[in-house]
């Protein structure tokens, strides 16, 4: 038996009616993060790295919560209540595993395990709020990661869609559609890396970073070729595991979510339910 949504349904609101409300608030959300993104390209605020006290740390901390707000209003109806029990899980292992392999050297981050699996159970607006929600979580011990949060977003947005599109159903295409999330990820996060940290924000990537400009390249070259080598293969391990997890848990679980019911996101039959 599934569990209920997490709001109650409205009477008099049409189904039609109901679908462009829910359109209509992730649109306004996802340009939310979005212009954020673009303002922090803009005005390569330095200062981010010493806090959230700055002008421009409370502006992207606003505009990517206010993004998040309105795509969790906008999924809050077809979510099952237990939605909001795995949420912040899936944000604790983030915050965890990217603190771990920040302190490592390895030129990976595992951050976005949560996310993904989050976008696989619950769809892309679900993921990229997760996304979003980490970044700002992460941001109060660690607040370098706060200009990464459109990128986080987009990493849940496209594992929703991926699920969406039957890459889970498939195991062996998990990390194929994680490899390719993280070409566009990588892209996203260059010119934060460039312009805001001089390509300095992790030790493990800041290394490959330094490697490329030793060879002659321009910061921004040198940071997207480092994009392009870590974030691929980082998504496609990512991808990985969050599609093991997805498959470890209870099938009684996971087809609680209507959105992998309705998509057939993983693999096998609905488990039966039991009649009186």
């Amino acid at each position: 038996m599934s569990q209920q949504s997490l709001t109650l349904p409205d009477a008099d609101a049409r189904p039609g009616t109901a679908l462009r409300r829910r359109r209509l608030l992730e649109t306004a959300g996802a340009a939310a993060i979005a212009a954020t993104y673009i303002f922090l390209v803009l005005t390569q605020p330095v200062e981010l790295a010493d806090g959230l006290a700055s002008f421009s740390a409370l502006v992207a901390l606003g505009g990517f919560l206010l993004g998040a707000v309105l795509l969790l209003i906008a999924v809050l109806p077809v979510l099952p209540t237990s939605t909001l029990v795995l949420m912040p899980v899936a944000i604790v292992l983030n915050v965890v595993l990217g603190q771990l392999m920040g302190s490592t050297g390895l030129p990976f981050y595992l951050d976005a395990i949560g996310t993904v699996l989050i976008a696989v159970l619950a769809g892309p607006p679900a993921g990229a709020a997760t996304g979003v929600l980490g970044s700002i979580v992460w941001s109060f011990f660690n607040p370098t990661v706060l200009p990464f949060a459109a990128g986080a977003a987009l990493i849940g947005f496209l594992a929703g869609l991926a699920a969406r599109g039957g890459l889970f159903r498939r195991f062996y295409l998990a990390p194929v559609a994680g490899f390719l999330t993280g070409i566009l990820a990588g892209v996203v996060s260059a010119p934060i890396a460039a312009f805001v940290y001089g390509g300095t924000a992790g030790l493990g990537t800041g290394a490959v970073v330094s490697a490329f400009r030793a060879m002659g390249d321009t910061l921004l070259a040198a940071i997207t070729k480092q994009a392009l080598i870590s974030d691929p293969m980082d998504k496609a391990i990512v991808f990985t595991i969050a599609a093991l997890l997805a498959y470890a848990l209870p099938r009684r679980t996971t087809f609680q979510f209507p959105f992998v019911r309705r998509f057939r996101v993983l693999a096998g039959k609905a488990p039966a339910v039991p009649t009186a």
